[in-house]
């Protein structure tokens, strides 16, 4: 466990992390409202989070607050001092911290944990009454023992029950007291003694579940080092990572952690890239490579520039959008909002009933009536209901996030088991999308040179995989760029562009027909390329062609095994979309093995292709690049980017996203998420069936207090565990 303000009763977060900053307002000075995001310590139940929405929202200076159970964090949208809303986070009994700010760390001893301790005092208060019952000892010390019991067990509960009241919220703290308190009235010391001790044991329990289940986004968060080694005036000194620039030279020793993400300047190594990517092997890095925080340097000493400050690392953009996703309800979590929003209230007017009507309109006995309404207060609480949904979701997503995939959401995670169809892009998705230029063809008087030199020149300001290998062809040529002025991309067809005052052209046969340029001298040529299975483009100018550059790229080798597996996961239609000719097309397709495909696609065309394949095959989701199938995974279902190196477009256009561009993550993306519905569901129903059946028993007067809270507190732990397993099941499990 952590160490807790909550169960101190005195907060030293300040002492221990920076200090907050007081700002507070001058005299007739206006403020601006500003987004504040916290960490919450100890925040261990889904009603606590409601409750201190609650409590803060009453707050002046407060716009707005959004408290998230699932990764115990908080948003707040205010006018005020920032020190007064962390006060009162801690008059509540919660620690907190501001995001960014690091977590106390050390060892807590036993007695720091006031709840632990007063739970310990309730089991031994409650076993030494239980003895003395059977001894035989005097009933007035007997009883003193149990109330011993119910006060050091029910502490926490009567703070938590009387915030609760202030704030006109009911939840199991109140509910339980009211329990408590009529069970004493009618004598029944040892049942409310033994309500209280589960209830508080369970609690911890519960709260070290729940901390568990968090564990994914923590465990990310520790892999980037506090500091890094830097070389400055030839000296090495080590900075901390919020004192590193961008443009300085890190060192980084064989075994060590890389402090930030940057660019290998010398030496040469492996780096272990799995908290990144996911991927199981090593990566080889050398001069030009890129590197992230938090990977592991292998066998070799690496200089590297750095690229990015700390705050907007790979790895802190990673935890930042899984914590978001894990913030974002799912479908099923609004059903059981709603459920509950109804529900509770509806308990505890079926208890009054239950006490009263017997004995009012009945003429029946008071105190068995009135026990059993007792009993249905307990039993009947949502906790297990309110938990269910976070704590799966929290965990599957984090679980995914460190096999290298993002999901951007829990509506998303919800989602992905749904899909019927599925639609690839092929370079650089089916593809590697590093290609090489394998054909120069000049034509009428034109050189090799001549013709590289002014494809470099219209490719310079694009990142498509084709243009890459252009340039790497000009570059391994010698050649020198020439600028391009006036320089006018047209997706899916080619570019136009001012070279030394001259109007130059590339793009596909389509593009160039458009242009009026005829290819009648170049059509076998093209023909047999393309029956190949390479991609031509053509370069022209106003008076005609000056040849065609052909261009191949290297199947995934797990294209074909991830197509598969896709099969086998139940995807009913596998189709590939793609810019490229037919005939190239078609070759790829019979190679990955794909249902159907679509060629000479420009992304309108893609985007209409989406739309058909929804209305034929319903939820459909888009695999692409990120970058030129924006608008068809956007209008996809389920948008999966390929995220190799956490591109922006990539990171931010999909609702999922592959780090290490792994298709064979998508049979594990669609089984993770029915696996996740599976036990939502499962946890949903087992919350109401043992709800139902208690409630039932409590009528055949076969329960009593502690069997309810038992029952309780139980089913809170037993969906908490099942939900907790979706964070550690492994690809090969569900593939």
């Amino acid at each position: 466990m952590t160490q807790s303000c909550r169960q101190s009763g005195s907060c030293q977060c300040s002492a221990q992390g920076a200090q907050p900053l007081d700002d507070t307002e001058l005299p007739g000075q206006r403020r601006e409202e500003k987004l504040d995001t916290f960490h919450l310590d100890n925040l261990d139940c889904a009603d606590c989070a409601s409750k201190l929405e609650t409590k803060l929202a009453v707050l002046p200076g407060v716009v707005s607050v959004k408290v998230d159970y699932g990764t115990a964090k908080m948003n707040v949208l205010h006018v005020t001092a920032t020190n007064k809303i962390m006060a009162r986070v801690r008059e509540a009994g919660y620690g907190i911290r501001i995001a960014g700010q690091a977590a106390t760390a050390g060892s807590i001893p036993f007695w720091r944990y006031p709840r632990l301790v007063l739970t310990v005092l309730s089991g031994l208060f409650l076993v030494s009454g239980f003895v003395c019952a059977i001894l035989d000892v005097s009933g007035a010390f007997t009883g003193a023992l149990f109330l011993a019991a119910i006060a050091s067990g029910g502490f926490y509960v009567g703070k938590s029950a009387l915030d609760s009241i202030k704030t006109f919220t009911m939840d199991i703290n109140v509910l339980l007291s009211i329990a408590i308190i009529g069970a004493i009235s009618i004598g029944e010391w040892s049942e409310g003694a033994m309500a209280v001790f589960l209830f508080s044991l369970g609690n911890l329990l519960q709260a070290y579940s729940v901390e568990k289940s968090r564990q994914s986004i923590r465990q990310l968060m520790e892999l980037s080092p506090q500091t890094g080694m830097v070389i400055k005036d030839g000296r090495e000194t080590e900075l901390a990572v919020a004192d590193i620039r961008i443009g300085d030279l890190m060192l980084v020793k064989p075994g060590e952690r890389i402090a930030l993400d940057g660019k290998v300047i010398s030496g040469s190594s492996t780096v272990n890239q799995a908290p990144i990517t996911g991927e199981s092997m090593p990566v080889p890095k050398s001069a030009g490579s890129e590197v992230f925080a938090g990977t592991l340097n292998e066998n070799s000493v690496l200089q590297v520039e750095v690229t990015s400050p700390v705050q907007n690392t790979i790895l802190a953009r990673i935890v930042n959008m899984v914590e978001e996703a894990q913030a974002q309800r799912a479908p099923a979590q609004h059903f059981v909002d709603v459920f509950a929003r109804y529900y509770t209230p509806a308990i505890i007017v079926g208890a009054l009933a239950v006490a009263i009507v017997p004995t009012v309109f009945g003429g029946l006995p008071f105190k068995p009536w009135l026990e059993k309404a007792l009993i249905l207060l307990v039993v009947a609480c949502p906790c297990a209901l309110v938990i269910s949904t976070p704590v799966a979701i929290v965990s599957a997503i984090g679980g995914a996030a460190r096999r290298g995939v993002l999901f951007k959401g829990g509506l998303y995670l919800e989602e992905a088991g749904k899909v019927k169809a599925l639609a690839f892009d092929k370079t650089g998705t089916l593809t590697e999308g590093n290609p090489g230029v394998t054909d120069i063809i000049p034509v009428n008087g034109h050189t090799d040179r001549e013709l590289i030199t002014v494809a470099a020149a219209l490719d310079s300001h694009t990142q498509h995989p084709l243009a890459k290998a252009i340039l790497r062809k000009a570059d391994k040529m010698g050649i020198v760029r020439p600028p391009a002025d006036s320089l006018q991309i047209m997706p899916g067809e080619g570019a136009r562009a001012l070279i030394g005052g001259r109007e130059y052209y590339i793009g596909n046969a389509r593009y160039m027909k458009k242009l009026g340029l005829g290819t009648g001298e170049m059509e076998d040529t093209l023909a047999e390329l393309q029956d190949e299975g390479k991609t031509v483009m053509l370069v022209g100018d106003s008076s005609g062609l000056l040849g065609a550059i052909a261009v191949t790229d290297r199947v995934r080798p797990q294209s074909a095994a991830a197509i598969n597996s896709l099969r086998a996961a139940g995807i009913k239609r596998i189709i590939m979309l793609t810019g490229d000719n037919p005939k190239t097309a078609g070759k790829m397709a019979r190679q990955v093995g794909v249902d159907d495909y679509r060629a000479a696609l420009l992304p309108a065309d893609k985007l209409e292709s989406i739309k058909e394949f929804q209305s034929r095959y319903g939820k459909v989701a888009m695999v692409g690049d990120g970058i030129n199938d924006a608008p068809a995974l956007a209008a996809a279902g389920i948008g999966i980017a390929m995220g190799k190196t956490g591109t922006d477009t990539a990171l931010e256009t999909a609702d999922i996203a592959l780090m290490a561009d792994d298709l064979g993550k998508l049979p594990y993306i669609i089984k993770l998420s029915r696996r996740a519905i599976k036990i939502i569901k499962q946890n949903i129903a087992f919350s109401l069936l043992i709800k139902l059946v208690f409630i039932l028993a409590t009528f055949w007067g076969v329960t009593n207090l502690w069997m309810a809270v038992f029952a309780d507190t139980g089913a809170s732990l037993l969906v908490i565990a099942n939900g907790m397993r979706l964070a550690f099941i492994k690809d090969e499990k569900l593939i």
